[in-house]
Order: structure tokens, then sequence, then C-alpha cells
């Protein structure tokens, strides 16, 4: 029979003291349900006495209805000196009204001589006091003891007498954590045998990060010596090298196990990659392409030795079916690709799979491009669309009049960018004005307005990244750039994708603009695809 393993997630509390990582009150419910949804065990919502968006979390939290999620609260053990009755911290955890109470409290001697300057008979008194307090009103009772493993080594005795006072005073799970991050998969395991040894009946979690580049491996090598309980992050998002990627920790378990382990709900592993986008999506933060399991390059192919390969076996190069998170396999083409990467990228698309005299020219138009300084492994948008001029199923839906920008900046430092643009589209003249951030921000808002009366489906259409490169250095200011604009469609049935295209040219605004063009025509082409296989 498989063994459950519980999911208890701290995206919204450990992962936002994650430089870069910040969450709006509406983020944080909006994430909350998409775990839920998932069938996330423990959500940990944040610290109800640190700032009133947590205190506001878990008064909004029960209104979303949540089927499989039970909310946490997170706080410290209660202060030395002070009756549980009386501590700020103890009741304010209490009037957060969750069902789960996560207690952290100090597991080291160091920590208690260096940061508390409290003798370890007190520290046990305030562990189990505040735990005995919470799980007496009827909370249950998470116990993280924080730098376990550095205790443990240190003396493992006294951590474990801690974890000792943690479980009788109540507490269903103690959770053991690498704090600082720096300890081996080894060490993790024996501490973890020790501790499921050592408190028979009580839950073991375990909670990583990842300064040594061992999270997972830790996490991993923890349930495989007994525990039942993994806290951790979607994309690893935390503090300093961030926290446990929860993500290939639910793959991993449910994928590489030959089911000796189940968690979440059935199908939840298909949901990863969504979940992983939505929440960087939802911080507006970029995608890590390289993400294990649902990364956008976790199964991208881009030698054309491997892509020969994989189309007679997708084994050959990929250790799983990316379907199973919710991912998908993606052909790159470059100067490195051989024909089979023309075939499997759109050979079955487009009907030309068998065309190799076609393969063979799109490759060699790619590389006299990829020489120029254009790239298409970021940009493949870009390359289907040169792809469709050479089988004539590209069309234009307008032709550029002209378009001119002016950056305006008065004495007052104020900066202005101002984009005209004169199109003909069809029989019809769209010439309109706006200003932006900058000299891109305003042609794409000036194209907009010249294309939406027209073609109402640009609005499905954003720009979610921007990047320039200088091509040739050698030549300095008259160097040729390359740009590299990523985009977010909304498909009519309701499906986000994210692609991306590329522009070459000496000057940065001429570059901008074929990115863009590239954009709206891929966007505009597999709308009208998609409704006339609708229709």
């Amino acid at each position: 029979m498989a063994r459950r393993i519980t999911i208890y997630d701290t995206t919204l509390r450990d992962g936002t003291q994650g430089e870069g990582f910040n969450l709006s009150l509406h983020d944080k419910l909006a994430i909350a349900q998409k775990l839920d949804d998932l069938g996330v065990d423990v959500i940990e919502g944040g610290f109800p006495q640190s700032n009133p968006k947590d205190a506001a979390f878990f008064a909004e939290a029960p209104k979303l209805g949540l089927k499989h999620a039970r909310i946490a609260a997170f706080g410290m053990t209660r202060r030395r000196g002070t009756a549980v009755a009386d501590d700020p911290g103890t009741n304010a955890l209490l009037s957060a009204e969750t069902p789960v109470i996560t207690i952290v409290g100090k597991s080291s001697r160091f920590q208690l001589e260096t940061v508390l300057g409290v003798d370890p008979a007190e520290n046990r008194d305030m562990i189990a006091d505040t735990v005995g307090f919470a799980k007496e009103r009827g909370r249950e009772v998470v116990y993280d003891a924080e730098h376990f493993f550095d205790a443990f080594k240190e003396d493992a005795d006294h951590a474990l007498s801690t974890l000792q006072a943690a479980a009788e005073a109540g507490a269903s799970c103690v959770c053991l954590c690498d704090t600082n991050g720096g300890t081996l998969p080894d060490a993790v395991a024996d501490a973890t045998r020790r501790v499921v040894d050592h408190l028979p009946g009580v839950e073991v979690g375990i909670h990583t990060h990842n300064d040594g580049g061992v999270a997972l491996a830790n996490a991993i090598a923890s349930v495989n010596a007994g525990a039942s309980h993994g806290q951790g992050t979607i994309n690893g998002v935390g503090e300093r090298c961030g926290n446990m990627d929860l993500l290939p920790f639910i793959a991993t378990l449910l994928l590489k196990y030959d089911g000796a382990f189940d968690a979440l709900v059935p199908g939840a592993a298909t949901k990863l990659t969504d979940i992983s986008r939505f929440v960087y999506e939802t911080a507006n933060m970029n995608l890590i392409g390289g993400q294990p399991y649902v990364g956008a390059s976790a199964f991208a192919h881009k030698g054309g030795m491997h892509v020969h390969a994989i189309r007679k076996h997708a084994g050959t190069y990929e250790h799983i079916d990316p379907a199973l998170v919710g991912n998908a396999r993606r052909v790159l083409v470059s100067e490195l690709s051989g024909a089979s990467n023309i075939a499997e990228k759109v050979g079955r698309k487009f009907g030309v799979e068998q065309d190799r005299d076609l393969q063979r020219r799109v490759l060699g138009r790619v590389q006299d491009l990829e020489n120029e300084g254009f790239v298409f492994e970021a940009a493949e948008a870009s390359f289907e669309l040169l792809l469709r001029r050479e089988i004539e199923r590209r069309r234009d839906y307008f032709t550029l009049d002209h378009y001119r920008c002016v950056i305006l900046r008065n004495h007052g430092d104020q900066t202005v960018a101002e984009a005209t643009v004169k199109l003909h589209v069809g029989d019809a003249v769209e010439h309109h004005v706006s200003e932006g951030d900058g000299p891109v921000d305003a042609l794409d808002a000036a194209l907009r307005k010249a294309l939406r009366e027209h073609y109402p489906a640009i609005d499905d259409l954003s720009l979610k990244d921007y990047k320039v490169r200088v091509v040739d250095s050698d030549a300095a200011t008259a160097a040729r750039v390359r740009v590299v604009i990523e985009f977010l469609r909304h498909n009519p049935d309701g499906r986000a994708e994210y692609f991306g295209t590329v522009g070459v040219d000496e000057n940065i605004i001429n570059a901008s603009w074929e990115a863009l063009i590239d954009g709206y025509e891929y966007h505009l082409l597999h709308v009208e695809e998609q409704q006339a296989a609708v229709d």
C-alpha cells in the first residue's frame, strides 16, 4: 500500500521572504485557491502578528470554501519569562482561528545561547507550554524544529529532547528544519531515522532550504528514512537560495517510486506545470526555463542528434513523458539543428514532415539568419512565421506606412516616450499616437490602437518580457542589436500560452518593431485558425 505524504505549502509565508517575491492579499488568496485545487494538505498563510496583510488573509481565507487544504498560522513559542496565556504572539496565533497552528522553536544549544539566552530546560518549557496551549484549544499543532540538523550534529540527545517536549504536549507533527540549508542527504537520512524511532506514532516532517543545492535531495532522503510530511514552496521561492521546491518533490514521489508514495488528489501531477506558471505570473516573475519537470526547457531538445533520437523513441533523451506533469516537449531550432529538428517541430503540423528539400531550405535560412545575429530557440513564433512564409501559409494583417518615435525630457527630469504609427489595414488607414514608459511601450500602445477595431483579439495578447543584446560589440554604437520579446496570449478556449519573437537591426527600435510585428501576426494567425477549426 502506498505511503501517504502530507504536502505542506509555505509559499505564502516562507516564500515571501525571498528577494523579489511579493504578493498582495488578492495574490495570496488566488494562490491558496490553486493550491487547494491541487490537493495540498496544509497551506501556511503567514505570521498573524507580523503585518496587516497576513491578518487580512486569515480573515478572508475561510470565504474561499477550500475543499482539501487546511490553513495554518505560523508563529513562535512563548517568550521567556512570560506566561503562555499572556504571550502576545501565542494569542495572535489563536486569534487567526485557523485549524492548524505551526509553532517554531529552538533545537540548538548554540542558538539558545547566542540568540535567546535561554537555558535548555526553560526552552523545553516554552515549547511544551505553547504547543499544549494551542492543542487544548482545539488546534492541530505542527512543531517546526528550527536548525534541527545542526542541533542534532551538535548534541543529538538535546535536539531529540526538544522534539519530545513538543510531542508530549500534543504536537501531531514534528518537522525537522534544515534552516541554514547546509546539511547533506546522508546526515538528513540518519537524523530522520533516529527521530522516527524515538517518536513512534508521531508524524515526522522535513523542511529544507537550498543553500547547498540539495534541498530536494535532502527532502527525498528524509522521506525514504521515514518522514511523511514535506514542507516547501511552489517554484522553490524563499529566503537566500530558496526553500525546497515542492513541484519536483511531488513529481519525484509520485512518478519515480513505482507507486510507493501517494500525495495530493488523483491526477494532481498533471497540474504541476500549470501551478508553477500561475505563481510566477501572479508574482510578476520571469519563468525559470531549466526548472526540473515544469520549466519550459525541461523537455526542450536542440541538438540534431538528440532530436533524431527522440523521434524514434522519446525515452532516449527524456526521463519521463512531459505530459505526466502537464508539460510539453519542445524542439528548438538553431544553427546546431538538423533536418530532424524541422521535421519534428513543425513537420506534422503543416504536413511537410516528408519534404526534405523544404526542411533543408528552412534550416539553411535559419543558419544564415543566426549568423546575422538572430536566435530562434527563444523565439519559436518567429521561426514558425519563417516556415509559414516558405510554404505560403502566412499573410500580412497590415502594411506599415511609417512610424516615428520621440523621446521628450524637460528640465524637471520627466521623460516621456511618444510613438506615431500609420498603417494600412485593408482599405482603411489608421494613424495613431500613444505615449509610453519607453519607445517600445509607446509603439506597442499605438499599434494596439491601430489594430483593435479590426482585430479585437489583440487584447488577448500582452508583452511579458523584453531583452536586448548587442550582437557585434566590436562595432560600438553602430553594432547590431538583438531584441527578444516574450508574449503571453490567451487562446479562445482560455488556455494561456507563452511564446517568443526576435528582431535584429543596427537600430534598436527597428529590431523591436520586427519582434513586435512577429508577435501580433503569430497571435492573429492562431486566433484565425482556431476559430476556423471551430466553425
